[in-house]
């Protein structure tokens, strides 16, 4: 049995980002009700981010109609599952089993509250070497929007690695990928967000990773929003979607 976030020993967690990180989604409008969480990425006309939910719901229904084509039971782990909306939306997969983990307890105790009801949904408290993931293995990894928090990406990638099966899978999605010069605009560009609005220390937590971190892996490109179909179609999605196997 994988810990499920009522567990006490969950609240031993005393790392500097979550605290931080929380407080600046509560200024942004991020921090969701229940209510909303339960249909996400359905939002309502008007809402602040409703355009951005919009790409998300797009990335979501390329990401398990993949899944879904595999016709068979699969593990699902989504590494950085926030207020488990994504993980909500892998467990519709016929016959998948799917866990969240996160190291933000405020959303992770919102999830387990929200979905709780989800017989093939649980949540973990934690990072990927948590202990309560035990030696769990999995045939499908998702980091959804969250390489980004993570500053050396090959050894995260590495790590998640350790804990996929035999033919499994690991999925990057609504991320940025830059080349070098776009990077070093990006964390300027972050670094005055952050500035701006009273977090600066989040510089220190939020990374801009390129397509040469991925060199020493096999991957492949689902998704390239830079592509000329793509670009003659508009299509709003700026994320790459990336497999590694």
């Amino acid at each position: 049995m994988v810990a499920r976030t009522s567990d006490r020993s969950l609240l031993n967690y005393t790392g500097e980002f979550e605290p931080l990180y929380t407080a600046l989604r509560s200024i942004e409008g991020r921090i969701y009700s229940d209510a909303q969480v339960g249909k996400l990425p359905e939002i309502s006309e008007g809402h602040l981010y409703r355009e951005e939910w919009a790409i998300r719901k797009v990335s979501c229904k390329k990401l398990t109609n993949y899944l879904k084509k595999k016709k068979r039971s699969l593990k699902i782990l989504e590494v950085g599952c926030g207020n488990g909306w994504l993980s909500h939306q892998l467990s519709k997969v016929q016959s998948s089993y799917v866990v969240g983990l996160d190291i933000n307890l405020l959303e992770l105790r919102q999830a387990e509250r929200v979905f709780v009801a989800v017989p093939n949904l649980a949540f973990v408290y934690g990072d990927i070497d948590s202990a309560f993931l035990g030696s769990q293995k999995f045939d499908i990894v998702v980091l959804a929007a969250t390489v980004q928090y993570f500053d050396h990406l090959p050894e995260i990638i590495r790590k998640v690695m350790e804990r996929l099966n035999d033919g499994g899978e690991i999925h990057l999605v609504d991320s940025h990928f830059y080349n070098a010069p776009e990077a070093e605009k990006a964390r300027r560009r972050s670094a005055q967000y952050f500035e701006e609005r009273g977090f600066e220390r989040m510089k220190e937590f939020y990374f801009h990773h390129s397509f040469e971190e991925l060199n020493h892996f096999r991957y492949t490109i689902l998704y390239n929003p830079d592509s000329l179909v793509n670009r003659i179609m508009r299509n709003r999605n700026p994320f790459h979607w990336i497999c590694i196997k």
